[in-house]
């Protein structure tokens, strides 16, 4: 696919997929929701085969994503409705759940203001860096909308019940500096030493034992809806797969040897 609406590379076991529409805050049309779903597909392919051990997800220019372009989809009053429903289902919904389904870890590198749907796809994400002069806004309640694209899902469970609601229903703006006090996100990071931190920590990732960050990505997005029985019984699942891989064994080798592991991502 030749994609006009974002960018897209793989270099070394770094996937970065970069949201490029800066004029429009790098808001979603149907174009780049097919560019995206396109470039996740080969995200898959390449982790599959070990190209790609870690996914970057950012926007171009001063911000990440101000969610849904609402131009692509304008209604004026009176005009016949548009079912949004179908839009989430077909797809921000898709979206949510490739992200999480990926089997490597996703960094959400968020540049400047994540609003509406991109605050929540940011959410979906393994770990999410924030400049210290971006921000989140849950934007729904300004259109009389309810924060799709998995808000009502993540919210409450990343801040607790009483946060998400005022956030859902004032829309106010969230400092990255407040979100990472929250838990929301996982670091703010001053502006000008982002870039470098969110390569350090791509870098670090694609040497990583990925098969083991996989299953650790699956383990704790399970768990909220295990018993302890049920999570015991998939960490040991887990655990014997794992410790039978390739990576087990050097992990293993390179402690007993005080050096520094040499992991395939096997």
């Amino acid at each position: 696919m030749d994609y006009q609406n974002i960018l897209f590379d793989i270099s070394g076991g770094v996937a970065t997929l970069t949201l490029n529409r800066p004029d429009k805050l790098n808001s979603f049309t149907q174009a780049m929701h097919e560019e995206v779903r396109h470039a996740l597909k080969r995200v898959a392919s390449e982790a599959a085969s070990g190209a790609a051990r870690v996914l970057v997800l950012t926007g171009a220019g001063r911000g990440f994503c101000a969610g849904q372009d609402l131009s692509d989809r304008a209604v004026e009053p009176g005009a016949r409705t548009v079912d949004l429903g179908d839009s989430v289902e077909k797809n921000y919904a898709p979206l949510v759940q490739s992200l999480r389904h990926l089997p490597l870890p996703v960094i959400c590198a968020v540049n400047g203001v994540a609003a509406g749907a991109g605050a929540n796809i940011a959410l979906a994400c393994d770990i999410v860096l924030a400049t210290k002069s971006a921000s989140f806004i849950e934007a729904f309640c300004k259109l009389g909308l309810i924060p799709d694209t998995g808000g009502t899902y993540f919210l409450p469970r990343l801040v607790g019940s009483a946060r998400a609601m005022g956030l859902a229903m004032l829309g106010e703006k969230l400092t990255a500096e407040k979100a990472e006090a929250w838990g929301l996100i996982w670091k703010a990071i001053p502006d000008e030493d982002f870039a470098a931190e969110v390569q350090a920590m791509a870098r670090q990732l694609a040497a990583a034992p990925t098969k083991g960050l996989a299953f650790t990505k699956q383990a704790l997005h399970a768990s909220p809806h295990n018993s302890l029985h049920q999570q015991l019984t998939l960490e040991c699942g887990m655990m014997s797969e794992l410790g039978r891989s390739d990576d087990y064994r050097e992990g293993v080798a390179a402690f007993m040897e005080k050096r520094a592991p040499q992991f395939k991502g096997r």
